[in-house]
């Protein structure tokens, strides 16, 4: 087979060669090539003058955009995909890194195959009327959510509107599928069409319907390249052929990015890991002497600039469950390979810099995968970051990279691992296991309304609560949930795949990928709080008048999560396991692999403003904790206490992430940025060394909060960390400003 790479300046005698050059394998060309970079961040730059010309006309932009309710414009005749519009700039003198979504800067554009009824709905909250033209269309053309409750049962329905299973990806798209955006730069367009020709070829001999429709699939993605190809071309750039440079492997992994978000708006639509590919031209060209650092910086700048101005067309109900209007682009840094080489380069500091370059922001989604064994000076120049910014999350790449299998991985939307270009993942939402509970205790009745949800539960009538009978009701709602669930599941993700597939990330994807399906649990810290208050405490039931239990008396003390506990803390451990188990009972869409997640998003606000009072003393209609956090201010024996709680709960048992956000004062810290540093690269260390997965550090003063919320003008910029992402807290809605604000602030470790 030809050498890929015989055309590119690259491959004379600078790239490594490997079995990267004769198919296609990003991972093997970083093995090959990557460059470790084990200093500090001394040898950052500031932003180059077209970068600070530039952002400075995004800024105007951006404030208008927040003056006019979040929107700035929304095009509202053309359906969106990767050629629909012509080339858009900001300002064409000062760009090096080019390509807008839509033809001008914060337009948002229509995706109506994800659900034409949606789009008309965010469309007309905004005194916009869609083309009739448009809505002509889908009266012959079906959509996803038409498609998904064409399918749906009553039960499933039911289950839905009642909150038991909450914010399913069956009216918005699913998105979570990340494409290798690299393999666009690595080996150009052109290449990669040969490649899903032959793949397509390949799937042949006796048809059945598996085979069918990968053709079909196979036959999109195709055409997905092609098109990517064209887009390209209006802004002048050939992609069909290898970057041959720093600037072309940068513009190349962007447009193949822009294509995925002119044509999806799921709800996350994340980068990957693509900061240290980057880096082995950037450095490629900075020893040849063709670049300086403030060009190699200005390019990463430029980057994460358009990277933040990706906008999708919401309509308000969306932002109950994902407040702020975040995009999860989610870029992975750090980590180690199997080898024990780290993946930090100096592109990994670049990517951080942005947060000073351009100021904090929640997009792109950075989000540092931490060993233990990461160079001292990158953890201190990413501790230094989160207390400056509030930006960063962090997940333990000593446990994915063991426990998955791969050290060339992404993070799907929040906490998710992905194995880029090799495993894509369904997106399932989550389920409202306090719901669950009360449901157990009323006989499966839904204790707002009393309407029978689960069937063949038995109604507990005991004046006082007993823990082994409470559960053994709870498993078996549990394991009906679990039934649903899975149905719906399927359901949602056939109908994607046939009426809204993700042709340009799954064109930069192996043509039949490991899958895995994404089931959520929402509410955990709840149940175990509540369980451990029926066994530790004395905990009485109030019924009304329809015999529901609607409030609980509680008398005495109980272990409360958070705490470093066990008593509690291996409750929310079994809950976990049982949970899981019973999803892995069930037939999956594509045979995919069942994980859980811990996650809530922002939409513990929504899921606790439709969920009735509890038996741990949460009262009706109260937010839930985010992810796996503790409940509101109970985990009262500091820092270490609560990161250890979290910490107990099982990867194993939650694979799709277990989302921890954890805010401390400054000074909880320390006196000085030296020892804020150093205390918080410690905590890290210690928590992830106890197998723990995810942290979300915010480094904040609640006063400044309060201030924000009560002067949002003041603060264009504030951002912090929620559950699995960040967001300007300024774009959050009033409640779920002040959900942020009840939480703990741990002014001690």
């Amino acid at each position: 087979m030809k050498n890929l790479l015989e055309r590119t300046e690259l491959s004379e005698g600078v790239l490594n060669k490997g079995v990267w050059n004769n198919t296609i394998n990003v991972h093997d060309f970083i093995l090959k090539n990557i460059k470790p970079y084990e200093g500090d961040a001394g040898f950052l730059v500031g932003p180059s003058d077209k970068t600070t010309k530039l952002w400075d006309v995004c800024k105007e932009s951006l404030l208008k955009e927040r003056e006019n309710d979040g929107c700035l414009a929304i095009d509202t005749e053309v359906i969106s995909n990767i050629t629909s519009f012509g080339p858009g700039y900001i300002q064409k003198e000062n760009e090096t890194i080019v390509g807008l979504q839509t033809d001008e800067l914060l337009k948002r554009s229509m995706k109506p195959f994800g659900g034409i009824k949606l789009v008309e709905s965010a469309v007309a909250e905004r005194g916009l009327k869609v083309s009739d033209r448009v809505v002509d269309i889908f009266n012959y053309a079906k959509n996803h959510n038409q498609a998904v409750f064409d399918a749906y049962d009553s039960e499933i329905k039911t289950y839905r509107s009642k909150h038991v299973l909450t914010g399913l990806p069956d009216n918005y798209a699913r998105g979570r599928i990340i494409g290798d955006f690299r393999r666009v730069a690595l080996y150009g367009i052109d290449r990669l069409i040969v490649e899903k020709k032959s793949d397509k070829e390949k799937v042949s001999g006796e048809m059945n319907d598996a085979k069918v429709r990968l053709r079909e699939e196979i036959a999109e993605q195709i055409n997905a390249l092609q098109d990517m190809k064209k887009m390209a071309l209006t802004y002048g750039i050939d992609i069909s052929k290898p970057a041959v440079n720093a600037h072309e492997a940068v513009q190349f992994t962007y447009l193949a990015y822009l294509s995925a978000v002119k044509e999806q708006d799921g709800a996350a639509m994340s980068l990957g890991n693509v900061s240290s590919f980057l880096d082995v031209y950037i450095q490629n060209d900075l020893e040849a002497g063709n670049i300086d650092e403030v060009q190699a910086q200005e390019y990463i700048d430029q980057f994460v600039m358009k990277l933040r101005l990706v906008r999708h067309l919401r309509p308000g109900a969306y932002d109950a469950i994902f407040g702020g209007d975040p995009t999860w682009v989610t870029e992975a840094i750090g980590g180690q390979l199997h080898d024990g080489r780290t993946k930090v380069t100096k592109t990994s500091f670049r990517f951080l810099q942005t947060l000073y370059n351009l100021g904090a922001s929640p997009e792109p989604n950075l989000t540092i995968l931490w060993s233990e064994k990461l160079p001292q000076g990158f953890k201190d120049f990413c501790a230094q970051v989160s207390i400056d910014t509030s930006s960063l999350q962090y997940e333990n790449d000593d446990l994915m990279r063991d426990n998955r299998g791969s050290d060339d991985y992404g993070i799907a939307c929040c906490v998710s691992y992905q194995h880029i270009g090799k495993t894509i993942q369904h997106f399932g939402a989550r389920a409202n296991l306090p719901k669950a509970l009360l449901m157990s205790l009323n006989g499966g009745r839904e204790e707002a309304q009393g309407v029978q949800v689960v069937n063949n539960i038995s109604e507990i009538d005991d004046e006082v609560l007993d823990y082994d009978t409470v559960m053994k009701s709870f498993k078996k709602t549990l394991a009906e949930v679990a039934r649903v669930y899975a149905k719906s599941m399927y359901i949602i993700h056939y109908m994607h795949d046939k009426y809204y597939y993700e042709r340009a990330q799954m064109s930069l994807i192996d043509s039949n990928p490991n899958i895995d399906i994404a089931y959520g649990a929402a509410g955990i810290s709840i149940i175990a709080d509540s369980l451990s208050a029926i066994k530790y405490a004395k905990v009485s039931p109030i019924r009304n008048e329809f015999g529901l239990t609607t409030d609980f008396n509680i008398e005495g003390d109980y272990p409360k999560f958070g705490n470093d506990d066990d008593r509690v803390d291996s409750i929310a451990q079994e809950v976990t396991k049982i949970f899981i188990d019973e999803l892995r009972k069930h037939k999956t869409y594509k045979n995919s692999t069942p994980t859980l997640s811990l996650l809530t998003i922002t939409s513990n606000v929504m899921y606790g403003s439709n969920t009735g009072a509890t038996p741990d003393g949460r009262k009706e209609g109260e937010a839930f904790a985010p992810g796996a956090n503790p409940m509101h201010g109970r985990d009262e024996n500091g820092a270490i206490a609560s990161l250890n709680s979290v910490s107990k709960l099982s990867y194993n048992d939650a694979q799709d992430g277990i989302s921890y956000t954890f805010t401390m004062v400054p000074k909880s810290l320390g006196n000085n940025l030296e020892e804020q540093v150093a205390n918080l690269t410690t905590t890290l260390d210690a928590y992830f060394g106890r197998n723990a997965h995810h942290l979300n550090v915010n480094v904040l003063n609640k006063e400044t909060l309060v201030d924000a919320y009560n002067h949002p003008e003041n603060y264009p910029q504030l951002t912090i960390r929620v559950s699995g992402y960040a967001v300007n807290f300024v774009r959050l809605s009033k409640a779920h400003q002040l959900e942020v604000i009840s939480r703990t602030f741990h002014d001690t470790m």
